[in-house]
């Protein structure tokens, strides 16, 4: 890889050069800030290693101004530097930088700072299930393999915010997760596709929004002049739960979002309209070029129905197309589907072929019927895998267990 240093410090750079150079990389530096956004430009770096502390122009400053360059979009920033306050390390991540290490440990061990820093370079997507469940949660003996839970699924890479998707009853598990952490904030962005009782019922039982200190977002779909925190305000009223968003203890914050694109830490996050009852969002997650398309609640209409819409279908298939995992609405089996069309749910056939035209990598079901048991969503794997054979499709198929992660490796290394 390809790295750029700047540091007052000429022992710094020297130590550092050698580091790097002795594994195999490429590196240029320079001593002089002020000079140095040309020089980084011109070298097209895979980091730079920028110190705080320096004359004419310190570090924060600088990576104001690295940060607003298109041609280093996918550069990490890495700050070095000898102060470990945490007040330069929350500043140092609200201005663009990517990770912070502290000179005196990476004087200690150059190889240890060797390994901290290709471990930001390599910083991975985890991709965890805590609900797989549409409609009601199915506790019991049927429902042992996949989960009974309602829909949760969070997104996570280090000390970027966390992101989740959706608030059903698996954002309980979520949060017993979180607390067995031992975090000493959490500072998370809650994504809502849409306020159906199975996406929004189990906000007031995720615990992280009752402990000072956390930070969450609640972000979702506003419906005509009904704003998204009236819509979570009104299922906590007191005639209904006794306990109401006055209560939270964290820092809570709400978003109205429509058809639009967020960028959150080093994230991107795209959103789109999808074809389901009231305004129900999709949402695309980028991150060091992997993709992942969360499409939940969304009816897919076979190419002979009356209500078949061959445009929304194309800005569907432009949305998710390349994505690394996209995880859709496969409520029904094929055979059901007849009885069940226009109740904004998709099947097999449909959600396969969506998979192939975009050629994404995987392709994950979700959102299952409560009626389906185990048994059930191993016949709906089967009926998607046979349709992707069919298709002579590379795509890879699977049904997430309750509980269960995936990790995506970056592309850039």
């Amino acid at each position: 890889m390809r790295f750029f240093v700047i540091d007052d410090s000429p022992s710094i750079v020297a130590i550092v050069t050698h580091a790097l150079r002795e594994a195999g990389h490429e590196v240029e530096s320079t001593c002089a800030p002020q000079d140095a956004l040309e020089a980084v430009v011109a070298f097209k770096p895979d980091a730079i290693l920028l110190d705080l502390v320096m004359p004419v122009m310190d570090g924060f400053e600088l990576c104001v101004h690295l940060r607003k360059l298109p041609e280093l979009n996918q550069t990490k920033i890495i700050i070095l530097s000898g102060k470990s306050y945490e007040f330069d390390k929350r500043r140092a991540k609200g201005v663009g930088a990517d990770a912070f290490l502290v000179k005196q440990a990476m004087i200690a061990s150059p190889e240890k700072f060797l390994q901290e820093v290709l471990a930001v370079m390599a910083k991975n997507i985890t991709l965890s299930y805590w609900g797989t469940r549409g409609t009601l949660p199915v506790p019991g003996k049927d429902a042992l393999r996949y989960g009974g839970n309602t829909l949760c699924v969070s997104v996570a890479v280090d000390n970027e915010p966390l992101l989740i998707f959706d608030a059903g009853t698996g954002i309980t598990r979520l949060a017993k997760h979180l607390s067995a952490q031992a975090m000493p904030r959490i500072t998370a962005k809650l994504f809502i596709s849409h306020p159906h009782w199975d996406h929004i019922n189990a906000i007031p039982f995720f615990t992280p929004l009752y402990v000072q200190g956390n930070e969450v977002e609640i972000i979702g779909p506003a419906h005509g002049h009904i704003s998204f925190r009236e819509i979570v305000s009104a299922q906590m009223d007191d005639v209904y739960f006794p306990v109401t968003i006055r209560d939270f203890g964290a820092r809570v914050f709400f978003r109205d979002i429509r058809e639009e694109t967020l960028n959150i830490g080093h994230f991107e996050i795209k959103s789109i309209l999808l074809n389901h009852p009231g305004t129900c969002l999709g949402y695309r997650i980028t991150h060091n070029g992997r993709s992942i398309c969360y499409i939940t609640d969304n009816e897919l209409y076979p190419a002979d129905a009356p209500l078949h819409n061959p445009e929304h279908e194309e800005r569907l298939d432009r949305f998710v197309a390349g994505a690394d995992i996209l995880i859709t609405d496969c409520t029904y089996l094929d055979e059901e589907y007849a009885t069940k069309m226009g109740w904004g749910h998709s099947r097999p056939r449909e959600v396969a072929a969506l998979a192939d035209r975009a050629n994404v990598r995987s392709l994950h079901l979700f959102h299952h019927d409560p009626s389906q048991d185990d048994a059930a969503i191993d016949r709906k794997l089967a009926q998607a895998v046979q349709h992707l054979q069919r298709l002579n499709s590379k795509v890879e198929c699977v049904c997430p267990v309750e509980e269960s992660t995936y990790v995506l490796g970056s592309r850039t290394i």
